[in-house]
C-alpha cells in the first residue's frame, strides 16, 4: 500500500481518498442495512409525494380541455346567456352549454334525496365521451310518453334501491332512470357535489319547473376553437375580445390553461404537506445513520489506526470514511428514487379509485432530484459528527480492541462544516416550498424536538446516575443500563420520542378535523338548509316548516348570487389577497340584503343603516376576511348581480359565528340596492337540542325531507347530517394519505429502534456474558432489559404525548384557525401501543443475547 507523503497534490490525494475508500468498500455492505433502510424509505417518500403531485399537475395541464369540456368556459348563475352573448361566443368556435344545480329527486316509497342535476344540450360533450351502462346516447334523455329520460349515478341507484327503467320525479318531472353513468369526462371540473349525479336534457330542466327566478342555477358555455386556431395565442385573444365586447356580463372565465386553478392550489399545498411528513421520515431516519456510521466506525478503528500509523493525517482519514459513507447514502437514495418514481404508474394501473383525478404518470426529474438532495444533505447532516470523531483515534486503538470510541465533541472543522450542511437542508426546505412560512415553522418545530429530546436522554440518564444504589440486581443492572458509557439511550428516545410525537401529532389532527366537521355539532347548528325557496311561496313554505316541525327554530332570507368585481377601485383578479381568502374573490358568492343586523353576527365597527334607508347601495362586510382583503370603512366595492353591475360603500364590519353552522354571508346589503331584483329564499331549521332522542330525531328528519320534497318539489333540501357525511367521506381519503406518508416515518422509528439495538449488540453481548458467568440467570437478564426498555419508552412516551398535543394545538389553531379538543384517550393509546411496539423490539434485539454461550466470547476478552 502506498504511503501518505505530505507534499502530495490536492489532485494526488483526492485520487488516493477515492481509491482507498472503493478497496475497503470490496468487503460489501455488511452492517449498512438499516442505514441503507432509512435513507431510502424517506427518499422514497419524498419522491412519491412529489412524482404523483407532479403527475396530478401535469394530467390537469395536459386533459385541460377535456376537463373543462373545451377550449373556453364562460359561466353565470341565475341567468342564461343572451342571445348576444351566445351568438358572439358561436361565431367563434363550437359552442355547448351545460346547467348545474341541487335539487331534490322523490322515489315513491323508496324515499327522496338531494341530487346533482345537470342538464346537457345537444352538442354534450363536445370532448371527451359520456359512457353509461347500458351504454345508450343522448338521444335516451328526450321525452317518451311525457316523461324524459335521464342517467344517474350508480350511487344514487344503490341509495334509494333504484335500477335502470325506474320512475323518480324531479320538481314537477317525471323522469325515467335510462342508464347508470361510468365515465364523465368534465366530472373535476364540476369539484365536490353534497349529492350524486343526474343528468337530464335542458328540455326535461325547463319542464321540471326548477328554473324560477333568481334560482342558483349555473350556466356554463364552453367553447371549442376551430382547428388552427385554437393556439394559445389565439386562445388569448378570443378572451380579450369576449371580455371587450361585454365587460359587464359578470360571468367567471376559465381556459384550458387553468381547467381547475383551485384543485391545482389544494394539490400542490397537500403535496407540501406530504412532503415535509415524508422529511419527517427522513429526518428520523437520520438518527439510524447516525447510529449506523458510529457502529462503523466502531467497527474500522483498527483501519484507522493503521492509516494513522503509516502517517495518514487525520483528515484524510475522514475523508476516506465520509466518501465511504456517502457512497452507501447514494445507493439508498437511488433505491429511493426508483421506488418513488414507480409510485405514480401504480396509481395510474391499480389505484384509479383511490385519486379519481386526471393523472399522468411520468418520470418527474426535478421533483426526484429534489428527493436525492434531501436524502444526501440529511445523510450528509447525521454522519458528519460520529465521522469527525474518527479524526482523533489513536494508533493505541490497535491494542484495545474492547475499549469504546471517544464519544467528545469533534472539532471545530466539523462542527463548522455541520453548521453549513444543516443551513443548507433548511434552506432547500424552505425554498422549495410551497408555503415558505409552514416550511419555516416545521423546521423550528424539528429543531425544537430533536434539542428536547436530547435533553430528556440526558436528563433521564442523569437522573438514573444520580439515583440511589437498589438491592436488586436486576433493577440495579437496568438502572446501570441507561446511563453507562455507550449507552443506546439517546437514540432510543430519539427514535421512539419523534415517532410517538408524529404519531399523537396526525391522531390529534385527524380527530379535531372529524369532530369539526361532523363529529360534534354545535348547539345552534341547523338540521336543514332549504334553498331556491319561491319568492312567490315563500310565507307558504314557511307555514309548511311551523307545521311539520312544530317548536323548530325557522329563519328565512332572501339570497343571490353575486361575484365581486372590483376592490378599492381594483379589478378582483389581480388584487393581491393572502391566500386563505381567495376564495372570496373566485367566483360567485351568495349575498343578501337585511334592514336589521342579522343573526350570528355582531357590528364590531361602523354603524348599521336604518331600517328605512332610501340611499346609495351600502354593504356591510365580515370583519376579519374584510382585514386580510385591507378593506376598511369607506371603502368602496364593486358587484356583478344578475348581469348589473353596482357599487356600494362598506359602512360597518361584522363579526360572524361561523362554526354555528347558521346563516352568514360576507356580504349584506340594503334592501333598497335590489329593489325589484328576482331572488328566491335561503331557510333553516333547527330541531331544539336536548328535547328530541336521536333515534326519533332521524325519524322525524327523513320524514320532513320527504314531505317537503313532495309539497314543494321546486324546493331543495339540505340535511346537514348528509352534508357533514359527504365532507367526512373526503377528510377520509386525505387522512388516508396521510397516513400512508406517515407510515413510512413510523417504520423509520423501527427501523431506528432495530439500529440502536443492533449497535449495542456487541457491548450487551459481553455484559451478558460476564454476568451469566458470575451467575445472574436468564431470567435476571431479561428483567433488567423489560425494566430499562420500559422506563425509557415510558419517558419518552410522556414527552411525545406532549409534544405532539402541542404541535397538534398549533397546526389546528394557528394553521387551520379551528378550536382545538385534546381528545386524550386515542393519543394515549396511541403512546401506549408505541411503548409496547418499543419494548417488544428491545427484546427481540437482546433475546438471542440471552442464549449465548459464555466460553467464546470469554477467549476474546
Amino acid at each position: 500500500m502506498p504511503g501518505f507523503v505530505a507534499d502530495r497534490s490536492a489532485w494526488s490525494g483526492l485520487a488516493l481518498v477515492f481509491k482507498l475508500a472503493l478497496r475497503e468498500m470490496r468487503g460489501g455492505l455488511r452492517g449498512f442495512g438499516i442505514f441503507l433502510a432509512c435513507v431510502a424509505l424517506g427518499v422514497a417518500a419524498i419522491a412519491a409525494v412529489g412524482s404523483v403531485g407532479r403527475s396530478l399537475t401535469d394530467g390537469l395541464a395536459a386533459q385541460g380541455r377535456l376537463i373543462l369540456g373545451g377550449d373556453l368556459s364562460y359561466s353565470l348563475v341565475q341567468r342564461e346567456a343572451t342571445e348576444a352573448e351566445q351568438a358572439f361566443l358561436a361565431a367563434r368556435g363550437d359552442l355547448s352549454s351545460v346547467a348545474t344545480l341541487r335539487a331534490m329527486v322523490v322515489a315513491g316509497e323508496k324515499g327522496s334525496a338531494l341530487v346533482e342535476v345537470k342538464a346537457i344540450d345537444d352538442r354534450y360533450p363536445s370532448l371527451g365521451t359520456l359512457e353509461t351502462d347500458p351504454l345508450l346516447a343522448r338521444d335516451a334523455l328526450g321525452a317518451t310518453d311525457g316523461a324524459y329520460g335521464a342517467f344517474a349515478d350508480p350511487v344514487l341507484l344503490a341509495r334509494l334501491g333504484l335500477k335502470a327503467g325506474d320512475r323518480v320525479s324531479l320538481g314537477h318531472l317525471p323522469v325515467i332512470l335510462k342508464a347508470a353513468i361510468v365515465t364523465e369526462p368534465d366530472k373535476v371540473v364540476a369539484g365536490v357535489g353534497f349529492g350524486p349525479r343526474l343528468m337530464i336534457s335542458q328540455e326535461a330542466l325547463k319542464a321540471s319547473g326548477l328554473l324560477q327566478p333568481g334560482s342558483l342555477v349555473r350556466w356554463t358555455y364552453r367553447l371549442v376553437l376551430p382547428p388552427g386556431a385554437d393556439g394559445d395565442a389565439a386562445l388569448a385573444s378570443v378572451q380579450t375580445t369576449v371580455k371587450q365586447a361585454f365587460p359587464e356580463a359578470g360571468w367567471e372565465m376559465r381556459s384550458r390553461l387553468e381547467a381547475a386553478p383551485r384543485l391545482a392550489r389544494e394539490i400542490e399545498r397537500f403535496t407540501q404537506f406530504l412532503t415535509l411528513v415524508g422529511l419527517t421520515a427522513l429526518l428520523v431516519g437520520g438518527v439510524g445513520v447516525a447510529n449506523a456510521v458510529n457502529a462503523f466506525v466502531d467497527r474500522k478503528r483498527p483501519s484507522i489506526a493503521t492509516l494513522k500509523s503509516i502517517g495518514a493525517p487525520g483528515g484524510q482519514v475522514v475523508a476516506i470514511y465520509l466518501l465511504q459513507v456517502m457512497l452507501m447514502a447514494l445507493i439508498g437514495v437511488a433505491i429511493g428514487m426508483a421506488l418513488g418514481a414507480t409510485v405514480p404508474f401504480l396509481l395510474s394501473t391499480v389505484g384509479r379509485t383511490l385519486i379519481p383525478l386526471p393523472l399522468e404518470p411520468s418520470f418527474a426529474p426535478l421533483e426526484l432530484a429534489l428527493a436525492a438532495l434531501y436524502g444526501l444533505l440529511t445523510a450528509f447532516v447525521f454522519a458528519l459528527l460520529p465521522l469527525g470523531r474518527a479524526h482523533d483515534v489513536p494508533v493505541t486503538a490497535l491494542f484495545r480492541a474492547a475499549v469504546q470510541l471517544d464519544r467528545r465533541m469533534p472539532r471545530r472543522r466539523y462542527l463548522v462544516a455541520l453548521g453549513i450542511a444543516i443551513a443548507a437542508l433548511v434552506t432547500v426546505a424552505v425554498v422549495f416550498s410551497y408555503d415558505r412560512w409552514l416550511a419555516l415553522i416545521f423546521v423550528a418545530a424539528a429543531a425544537a424536538v430533536f434539542l428536547l429530546l436530547r435533553l430528556v436522554a440526558s436528563g433521564l440518564m442523569r437522573l438514573a446516575r444520580a439515583l440511589p444504589r437498589v438491592q436488586r440486581p436486576a433493577v440495579r443492572l437496568a438502572i446501570a443500563n441507561i446511563h453507562r458509557p455507550a449507552a443506546p439511550t439517546p437514540s432510543l428516545v430519539l427514535s421512539l420520542g419523534l415517532g410517538i410525537t408524529l404519531i399523537v401529532t396526525l391522531a390529534l389532527i385527524e380527530t379535531n378535523l372529524r369532530n369539526q366537521l361532523t363529529g360534534s355539532l354545535p348547539a345552534e347548528a341547523p338540521s336543514f338548509f332549504f334553498l331556491d325557496v319561491p319568492g312567490s311561496q315563500a310565507e307558504d313554505f314557511r307555514a309548511f316548516l311551523a307545521k311539520e316541525a312544530p317548536g323548530a327554530k325557522i329563519e328565512q332570507v332572501p339570497m343571490m348570487r353575486g361575484r365581486l368585481l372590483t376592490l378599492k377601485g381594483e379589478p378582483a383578479e389581480s388584487y393581491q389577497a393572502p391566500e386563505d381568502v381567495q376564495w372570496v374573490l373566485d367566483g360567485d358568492r351568495g349575498i343578501t340584503y337585511s334592514a336589521t343586523v342579522p343573526e350570528n353576527s355582531k357590528v364590531v365597527a361602523g354603524a348599521w343603516w336604518p331600517a328605512d334607508y332610501a340611499g346609495p347601495p351600502l354593504v356591510s362586510f365580515e370583519s376579519e376576511i374584510a382585514e386580510k382583503l385591507r378593506l376598511g370603512i369607506g371603502d368602496v366595492i364593486t358587484v356583478n348581480v344578475l348581469g348589473r353591475r353596482i357599487e356600494a360603500r362598506i359602512a360597518n364590519l361584522r363579526k360572524l359565528e361561523w362554526r354555528s353552522l347558521g346563516i352568514n354571508f360576507v356580504m349584506v346589503f340594503t334592501p333598497n340596492t335590489f329593489a325589484g331584483a328576482p331572488h328566491t329564499d335561503l331557510a333553516t331549521l333547527s330541531w331544539p337540542r336536548g328535547q328530541i332522542a336521536d333515534n326519533a330525531l332521524i325519524t322525524r328528519e327523513a320524514a320532513l325531507l320527504r314531505a317537503a320534497a313532495e309539497t314543494f318539489p321546486v324546493v331543495t333540501s339540505v340535511r346537514v347530517r348528509d352534508a357533514l357525511q359527504a365532507v367526512d367521506d373526503m377528510v377520509s381519503q386525505l387522512a388516508l394519505a396521510v397516513r400512508a406518508a406517515a407510515s413510512i416515518a413510523l417504520a423509520a422509528s423501527i427501523l431506528v429502534l432495530a439500529g440502536a439495538m443492533a449497535a449495542s449488540h456487541q457491548a450487551r453481548l459481553y455484559d451478558a456474558v460476564v454476568l451469566k458467568t458470575i451467575g445472574a440467570t436468564r431470567a435476571h437478564l431479561l428483567t433488567a432489559y423489560i425494566i430499562e426498555y420500559g422506563v425509557i419508552a415510558l419517558a419518552t412516551a410522556v414527552f411525545g404525548f406532549m409534544a405532539g398535543s402541542m404541535a397538534g394545538w398549533l397546526i389546528i389553531t394557528r394553521v387551520m384557525r379551528l378550536s382545538f379538543d385534546l381528545s386524550p384517550m386515542s393519543t394515549i393509546l396511541a403512546a401506549l401501543v408505541a411503548v409496547v411496539v418499543a419494548v417488544g423490539i428491545g427484546l427481540a434485539g437482546t433475546w438471542r443475547i440471552l442464549g449465548q454461550k459464555p466460553a467464546p466470547y470469554l477467549r476474546d476478552l
